[in-house]
C-alpha cells in the first residue's frame, strides 16, 4: 500500500506561542532580539547558474537536480560528473557548495550500460518514489578513498563525511571495463581495482537509509594502502549481499535486512546491530569479535522524505513511530504515516531571513531548507507541535551573534532532519535546543532529530565557539544518526581557536539515541541527565589537543573528563555498544581516569562498552567507574567491559 495522501491539521493558538517563546528566553537558549519583520513568502533564490540546468526545478532552487527516466543517460551522467568533479576532491571538504541529486521514479542505466558515479562532500542522493522500489539504478554509486599522502600510495577515507544515499533500489552492475571515473580514482593497485565492487567508503555523517541494494557493499575501499575508514550508519534498508566492513573501526546498522557481514583484520572495534535481520552472532571478546546485537529496536521513527505522486506533484512523507521493531519499515508493502503536500511547506534558501522563516512556521507552515549555507542573525524558532523541518543537500546553518541556530519549543511531534549546524564567531550557549525542560513529551509522536550534524571549527576561517552543540530537553524524543564534531583539522583549529565544552546534553526523560558520535569536545562529550534513557551505539574520540593535564581536570582530584557522563541523580539508563578512544597528540602525558562515569545503581546498566588507544601519548585508565583495564601505548586495547554493573 502506498503512503496515504491525507494531511494532518494541528490547531495552534498564538498565546501559547508567546508562552513558549518566553520560556525559551528564560531557559537561556540564545534567542536574539531583532527588528520587526512582516511575515513574507520565501524570496526567490538569488539568480545563479545551475550545475544541472537540464534537471533544475524552480521551486527547489539551482542546487537541486531532479533527473527523470526520459532524460538521456549521457545527459544524466554529464550532470553527475560535473557535481562529482567539484565535490569529491578532499579540497571540497570545507567548501560552501551543497547539492541534492534526486531521481524521479523509473529506471536508470542497465546491466549492459550501467550508470556509475561518485558521491562527494555535501551531496544528497535520493529517489523520489513513495517506495524504494520505485526508483531503480543499475550500476554503482560510489565513495572511494580520497585523502591521500603525497608521494605515497596511502589513501584513506577517514575524512569522507557529509553525504547520503536513500530511497532507491541499486542493482549493483559493474561495467565490463573500467569507466572513466570523474574525478579519476586514486587506484594504487592498478587500473580497474575500483571497478571490482560497489564501494561506500565513508565515515561519519554519510548515512544509507531506506535503500534496497541488490549485491554486496564494501565500506572500506581496498584500492590503496593504509585505507582506513571510521564507521557509518545504515537504517531502514535491505542489502541482499554482504556488508564488507573490512578494517572499519565501528558501524551502526538499524532496522534493516542484510545478507551477512564480514571484516577484519585491523579494526571492527564496535559493530552494533539493532532490529536487523541476518546479523552475525553476538559476541564481545576483543578485536574483530565486537558485535552487539539487539533483536528489536526499542522505539524508532524513520526519516521524513520528499517524493512525487503519479501526476508529478511533490509531497513529504512522515513515517509513524514504531515500538519494538525489526527490519525495514516498508518491507511489508504497507507503511504507516502521513503525507504532506509541498504547498504546506515554506521553501527557504540561504537569502531568506531567519525571522521570515520563523514567522512562516508560526503561521502553520512546515519547512524545507534548500541546499546552501544560511548565515543566521537570530535563531529559527520552531514554535508549533508537529512541525517538519527537512534539509536538502545538507543545508548548513551558522549563527552569527551568539544565538542558537534553531530553537524548538514544543516537546512533541517536531521532525528535524538533513542539516549541518556550524558554530559561529560569537559563543552560542547551544547550537540547537529541542524542547523545554519539565514539559514532558509524546511517546506516540516524539520529537525526532535525524541526520543532524554539528561542527565546531574547520569550515570557518576565524575562531568559533559553542558551549553545547545539542541540548535535548524533550522527553521521549529520538536521536538517530547525530555526529557532533569539534574539528581536529581544517581552518582555525586549536585548543583556544574552536572551543566547545559538550556535544550533547540530554535532560528529557525516556530519550532514545541510535548511532551517536561525539568527538573532541573539551569537557564531557555527553552529559545524560534524563531518566529512563537508552543509547544504542556511541563512538567517541577524546580531544587530541589537550595542552596540559591541569587544563583538563573534571575535579581537582580526577584526571580528565569522562566522555559519557550519566549524571548522579539518574536511576535508570541503558547503554549498548559504547566506545571511547584516545589520541593525545601534543607530546604531553595526558591521563583520563575513566571514559564512562555513572551512578552505581542497578537501574543504570551498560552492555558491551570499551576503550581503545589510537596513538600519541597518555592513557585512559579505566573503562567505567574504575572498572576495566587501562589502554595506552603499551596496551592498545580494546579494553572491554561486557556488562556493568
Amino acid at each position: 500500500m502506498r503512503p496515504s495522501t491525507r494531511g494532518i491539521t494541528v490547531r495552534w493558538r498564538r498565546p501559547a506561542a508567546r508562552v513558549l517563546v518566553a520560556a525559551a528566553l528564560a531557559a537561556g537558549a540564545g534567542f536574539a532580539a531583532a527588528p520587526s519583520l512582516a511575515a513574507q513568502a520565501s524570496p526567490a533564490a538569488a539568480a545563479a547558474a545551475s550545475i544541472c540546468p537540464d534537471a533544475s526545478v524552480a521551486a527547489l532552487g539551482p542546487n537541486v537536480c531532479v533527473f527523470t527516466p526520459a532524460m538521456s543517460q549521457a545527459a544524466v551522467q554529464n550532470d553527475l560528473n560535473a557535481i562529482a568533479a567539484q565535490q569529491v576532491p578532499v579540497a571540497s571538504q570545507f567548501s560552501s557548495q551543497r547539492y541534492a541529486v534526486l531521481f524521479r521514479p523509473g529506471t536508470y542505466g542497465s546491466s549492459d550500460s550501467p550508470l556509475v558515479f561518485q558521491v562527494g562532500y555535501y551531496t544528497q542522493v535520493a529517489g523520489l518514489g513513495s517506495m524504494p522500489q520505485d526508483t531503480v539504478i543499475n550500476g554503482a554509486i560510489d565513495v572511494f578513498n580520497n585523502l591521500c599522502t603525497a608521494g605515497t600510495q596511502d589513501c584513506n577515507s577517514d575524512d569522507n563525511f557529509w553525504r547520503s544515499l536513500s530511497n532507491l533500489t541499486l542493482n549493483v552492475d559493474l561495467p565490463s571495463s573500467t569507466p572513466d571515473y570523474v574525478p579519476p580514482v586514486q587506484d594504487a593497485f592498478g587500473a580497474g581495482c575500483a571497478n571490482t565492487a560497489q564501494m561506500w567508503s565513508a565515515s561519519q555523517a554519510a548515512p544509507i537509509r531506506r535503500a534496497i541494494i541488490n549485491g554486496s557493499v564494501v565500506f572500506q575501499d581496498y584500492c590503496a594502502n593504509n585505507n582506513f575508514a571510521s564507521g557509518g550508519f545504515i537504517a531502514d534498508s535491505k542489502v541482499s549481499g554482504t556488508l564488507s566492513f573490512n578494517g572499519n573501526q565501528q558501524y551502526m546498522v538499524r532496522n534493516s535486512a542484510i545478507g551477512g557481514a564480514a571484516g577484519c583484520p585491523q579494526g571492527l572495534w564496535n559493530m552494533v546491530y539493532s532490529g536487523v535481520q541476518g546479523t552475525p552472532a553476538p559476541v564481545f571478546a576483543g578485536q574483530c569479535e565486537q558485535n552487539t546485537v539487539l533483536p528489536a529496536s526499542p522505539v524508532t521513527e524513520e526519516e521524513p522524505f520528499l517524493y512525487t505522486d503519479a501526476s508529478g506533484g511533490y509531497h513529504v512523507f512522515v513515517p509513524a513511530v514504531q515500538h519494538g521493531s525489526s527490519g525495514p519499515s516498508w518491507s511489508g508493502g504497507q507503511e504507516a504515516g502521513t503525507s504532506l503536500p509541498l504547498s504546506k511547506f515554506f521553501v527557504a534558501n540561504p537569502s531568506t531571513p531567519a525571522l521570515a522563516i520563523s514567522a512562516a512556521l508560526a503561521r502553520g507552515k512546515d519547512l524545507i531548507l534548500t541546499p546552501g549555507v544560511y548565515q543566521l542573525n537570530q535563531p529559527i524558532l520552531v514554535s508549533r507541535p508537529g512541525t517538519v523541518v527537512l534539509g536538502l543537500g545538507l543545508a548548513t546553518l551558522v549563527p552569527q551573534h551568539g544565538n542558537a541556530a534553531m530553537i524548538v519549543t514544543p516537546n512533541s511531534g517536531v521532525k528535524l532532519s538533513g542539516m549541518i549546524i556550524d558554530a559561529g564567531p560569537v559563543n552560542s550557549p547551544a547550537l540547537l535546543s529541542v524542547g523545554l525542560p519539565g514539559l514532558g513529551g509524546s511517546s506516540s509522536d516524539p520529537d525526532l532529530i535525524q541526520d543532524v550534524y554539528f561542527r565546531i571549527g574547520g569550515a570557518e576561517t576565524t575562531p568559533v565557539s559553542a558551549s553545547v552543540s545539542l541540548a535535548d530537553n524533550a522527553s521521549n524524543s529520538i536521536i538517530d544518526d547525530v555526529w557532533a564534531w569539534r574539528a581536529d583539522h581544517g581552518n582555525a583549529v586549536g585548543w583556544t581557536q574552536n572551543t566547545g565544552a559538550t556535544g550533547l546534553v540530554v535532560t528529557g526523560s525516556g530519550v532514545t539515541a541510535y548511532g551517536l558520535a561525539v568527538e573532541h569536545y573539551q569537557k564531557n562529550e555527553v552529559i545524560w541527565s534524563g531518566q529512563g534513557g537508552t543509547d544504542v551505539f556511541f563512538q567517541n574520540e577524546l580531544p587530541y589537543d589537550v595542552p596540559s593535564q591541569s587544563a583538563w581536570m573534571s575535579t581537582p582530584t580526577q584526571d580528565g573528563y569522562p566522555a559519557f557522563l550519566v549524571s548522579p541523580g539518574v536511576r535508570t539508563f541503558q547503554g549498548y555498544g559504547l566506545g571511547s578512544y584516545s589520541f593525545f597528540n601534543q607530546g604531553v602525558d595526558i591521563q583520563d581516569a575513566m571514559a564512562f562515569q555513572a551512578p552505581k545503581t542497578a537501574g543504570v546498566q551498560f552492555h558491551d562498552i570499551f576503550t581503545q588507544f589510537l596513538t600519541g601519548s597518555g592513557s585512559i585508565n579505566s573503562v567505567i567507574n574504575g572498572t576495566g583495564a587501562a589502554v595506552n601505548s603499551g596496551s592498545h586495547g580494546p579494553s572491554d567491559v561486557v556488562s556493568y554493573p
